[in-house]
């Protein structure tokens, strides 16, 4: 059934204001966004993509105000009212008394193919999250998927319509949400109720709800996910990392808990034994950030984008643009597998900037670390900018990169690697120049030949490379509660590296004859019983 939007939808927002504000607005309504009536301040009308436009030389008065609440509905609990079967919306502004001294008319339109360029994930069957700043369009989106879910797809659709700006104004729904049904909610408080009550009692396969902005809404939007119904849906928020940071809708992404990992599975990650890990499974499967009204992001597995954001990696969702002439839309950035780098450097970034003969490459190396520091090696990685991914499982992995403290004859690692058929490249240690030998090993690059890459720029100067060293070895000694004795340095060195040991509580002494002379790392017990050492 083809939707045609009513003829008189702008005359009827029109005809709310007084006259002599009416005679101006009405002779340009292209892109004209709203309406704004503040007593005391000459009357503006405001057009997509233009500043305010006054709308007369003569301040709004009470009157005005009074002639314009008059020809439209009831103001309910959020300040909102609507005109009947329209879908305008106007807000008020109150003084501390209660009476409203100024108005906010906002343009409602049925716009029809504006989720072209969405229209497969509306027809997967999963949830789906919009975000987005203001006036981008989320609400008209869902308007029309609402329409499509249920006469193109004959979906039983209900619409939660809280303040009646998806379906208009008034007992009977706008026809641009088609056969879609829409409950009314009597107060914004009692949205969630609502929620759970559409899906007890009228057996609904899709929901569709705006503005998701309270822990009860997002509990009630759980409870439905879970009942098997589909939820199409908005939050506040501009992107995905937003919603994090947000612990009342943070629920909605799978909430995210403090776990403390095991001495040996914080060194197999490389991580600190406390981490940030996803809660639950997502509420919404699928994320779309609206951009703007022509541009928008989209994350297809939620759950995973939710993982590689608590572990600091960047992400590249999917993005998508839409022709505004043609109407058709076109994927200008594809989803990209994401790498852990910082925020300024990206997967292409490194493309774009590596040499020469690594933009010629096709695919990337993916390494998984064990034991090894994957910091250390993201770094080398991008200081370098290697063809290479770090990846978080064996099971994605074309070569392992391991410690050689753990990786010794018959450790399970190589079994593990054997029966995935992947090689397994060993340092020594995990500082940088250890990893950049082995990467040149399992990247193939001959230093002499073709892919020649110049190392000397991250090699650390002595110093740098020992702290390094020690920082590593005080982590083992306090895991193991075991001494550790580092390589011979100098003296001056051997000096800073005493300093770092006294800063994490643990004792040091310098043994052996020069040039042989080195550091032992004490275990916090052993310290206790070797006071008297130097």
């Amino acid at each position: 059934m083809e939707f045609i939007p009513p003829a008189d939808d702008l005359s009827s927002f029109l005809s709310i204001l007084p006259e002599r504000v009416r005679s101006v607005v009405s002779k340009e309504t292209s892109g004209l966004i709203e309406v704004v009536l503040d007593i005391g301040r000459l009357p503006e009308a405001r057009y997509l993509e233009r500043p305010g436009v006054p709308l007369s030389d003569k301040v709004v008065t009470a009157a005005d105000l009074e002639y314009a609440i008059e020809h439209v509905g009831e103001f309910s609990g959020d300040n909102r009212a609507g005109i009947e079967r329209t879908l305008h919306r106007i807000s008020c502004m109150r003084n501390r008394a209660g009476k409203i001294i100024g108005l906010t008319c906002r343009v409602g339109r049925a716009v029809t193919g504006t989720i072209e360029i969405i229209r497969d994930l509306v027809e997967s069957n999963k949830s789906i999250l919009f975000l987005g700043p203001p006036g981008v369009g989320k609400t008209t989106k869902l308007r029309e998927m609402a329409r499509v879910l249920a006469d193109d797809l004959n979906k039983r659709v209900v619409v939660i319509d809280t303040s009646n700006e998806i379906a208009g104004d008034g007992d009977v729904p706008h026809p641009a949400i088609g056969g879609a049904r829409r409950m009314q909610v009597p107060h914004p408080d009692l949205q969630h109720a609502v929620m759970i009550e559409a899906v007890e009692n009228h057996t609904p396969e899709v929901i569709v709800i705006d503005e998701i902005g309270t822990e009860a809404e997002s509990a009630a939007a759980r409870t439905i996910a879970e009942r098997g119904v589909m939820l199409i849906g908005t939050a506040h928020g501009n992107a995905l990392e937003n919603l994090l940071k947000n612990p009342t809708l943070v629920d909605l992404v799978g909430g995210i808990q403090t776990v403390t990992l095991g001495d040996e599975e914080a060194r197999r990650r490389g991580t600190q034994k406390t981490v940030l890990e996803r809660a639950s499974q997502p509420t919404f499967e699928i994320c779309v950030e609206i951009l703007d009204r022509q541009n928008l992001a989209v994350h297809r597995n939620v759950g995973e984008s939710v993982d590689q954001l608590l572990k600091g990696w960047k992400i590249h969702p999917e993005v998508r643009r839409r022709d505004e002439s043609t109407g058709k839309f076109s994927v200008v950035q594809k989803e990209v597998t994401p790498v852990l780098m910082d925020d300024h450097v990206t997967m292409e970034d490194a493309v774009n900037f590596a040499p020469e003969w690594l933009a010629q490459q096709e695919t990337f190396l993916k390494i998984y670390p064990y034991a090894v520091s994957k910091g250390q090696l993201e770094r080398v990685v991008k200081t370098a900018q290697l063809p290479v991914t770090v990846v978080k499982s064996i099971d994605e992995a074309d070569a392992i990169l391991a410690l050689r403290s753990y990786a010794r004859a018959g450790a399970k690692i190589h079994s593990l690697a054997e029966a995935r058929q992947v090689p397994v490249y060993i340092v020594k240690s995990n500082n940088t120049p250890q990893i950049q030998k082995a990467l040149r090993e399992a990247l193939h690059l001959d230093a002499d030949g073709v892919g020649q890459v110049s190392w000397e720029s991250d090699i650390m100067d002595e110093s740098e490379l020992a702290l390094e060293e020690a920082r590593q070895a005080i982590t083992r000694v306090m895991d193991r509660q075991e001494p550790i004795e580092l390589a011979p340095r100098k003296a001056y060195i051997r000096r800073l590296q005493h300093q770092l040991v006294e800063q994490y509580n643990l004792t040091s002494r310098s043994v052996g004859d020069e040039p042989m002379r080195r550091l032992r790392i004490l275990p916090a017990s052993s310290s206790q019983r070797n006071l008297g050492y130097i």
